[in-house]
């Protein structure tokens, strides 16, 4: 109850913030923006910036703008768990009239004021990562989410051999990454291995301490866990932290992105494996998309970055190399 006051706290300012900017924008023309109608500026707010996934998201952003001729500017809040922060970052953005903008939303609704703000302004918005519960992003360019939450659960149920508890250590309940992720590892196991008994989502606000000290309870209280899935970078790594300081044998995981901490607990065999996303190419497809949009080209709703599973068996591989980031 206090999470959602919160975030219909942020909401209502939001809105305020936007009704004050419509107001200082009225008769403003979006006309090249800060561009001046000669380099495009795309800003850009992600939903964190320390992680190395997003350091990956960024220098794709970086390498397609140099190609394309734009200037952008790439900022996340510190943590995942600071929508106000991001908040403030989106609209500060707004403030500098940019052609188009970027956004991986950490919470669907809270921005919503200022997708409509960006759309009186007629500013292109590019969702990536994660989506917002708006119609104004003109695109979503990010991983089918729940696709590779289900591709986890496949395999965590292969390694437990259909059978077991297994618990659920879930970046956040607010974004859609965090929900689809949730959902997409529940559905399917629900659906595909009725052996398999799942503890409720915990959540771990993609802090990777947080995240340790949830699975080491989640250890404690239940003698008979044989199964743990953690939903990003921070959740993984967090969890093969915490196996390792509970010195609990046996246990199987399966993390989500990539990361040195994540890359190490799968060869030690702390972790079975992991999805990763493609970062780079997610970075890269936001400026493409939004470059499109400046000139009015049509695009799909929906642009898939794809992703794949990784393990022992081919971290080494050539092909998934080039996707995990360190």
């Amino acid at each position: 109850m206090q999470m959602l006051r919160k975030r219909d706290g942020i909401i209502a300012v939001t809105a305020v913030v936007a009704l004050s900017l419509a107001a200082c924008n009225r008769g403003v023309s979006n006309n090249g923006g800060a561009s001046g109608g000669k380099t495009p500026y795309i800003g850009i707010v992600s939903k964190g910036f320390s992680q190395t996934f997003w350091q990956a998201v960024k220098k794709g952003a970086e390498t397609e703008a140099k190609k394309e001729g734009a200037k952008i500017t790439f900022e996340g809040p510190p943590t995942e768990a600071d929508t106000e922060k991001q908040i403030t970052m989106l609209t500060n953005v707004l403030a500098k009239h940019p052609d188009a903008i970027g956004f991986a939303a950490l919470d669907n609704r809270a921005a919503a004021p200022l997708m409509d703000q960006a759309k009186a302004a007629k500013i292109p918005v590019i969702a990536f990562d994660s989506g917002v519960e708006s119609s104004v992003p003109v695109t979503t360019a990010a991983t089918d989410n729940k696709a590779a939450a289900a591709e986890d659960a496949k395999h965590l149920a292969g390694v437990l051999g259909g059978k077991g508890l297994v618990g659920l250590v879930i970046h956040d309940q607010t974004s859609n990454t965090g929900i689809d992720r949730r959902d997409g590892f529940v559905e399917w196991m629900k659906k595909n291995a009725p052996g398999i008994t799942l503890l409720p989502p915990q959540y771990s606000n993609s802090d990777l301490a947080k995240a340790a000290d949830i699975t080491k309870a989640m250890i404690a209280a239940n003698s008979n866990l044989a199964g743990i899935y953690g939903s990003n970078e921070a959740s993984a790594e967090g969890v093969a932290k915490g196996i390792n300081e509970s010195g609990k044998k046996g246990l199987k995981a399966v993390g989500f992105d990539s990361g040195k901490a994540q890359i190490d607990a799968i060869n030690n065999g702390t972790l079975s494996g992991a999805v990763t996303q493609n970062p780079i190419a997610i970075g890269e497809q936001v400026v493409s998309a939004a470059m499109k949009a400046i000139k009015g080209v049509p695009q799909p709703k929906f642009i898939n970055t794809g992703y794949f599973w990784y393990d022992k068996t081919n971290i080494n591989d050539p092909k998934i190399q080039a996707l995990l980031y360190q």
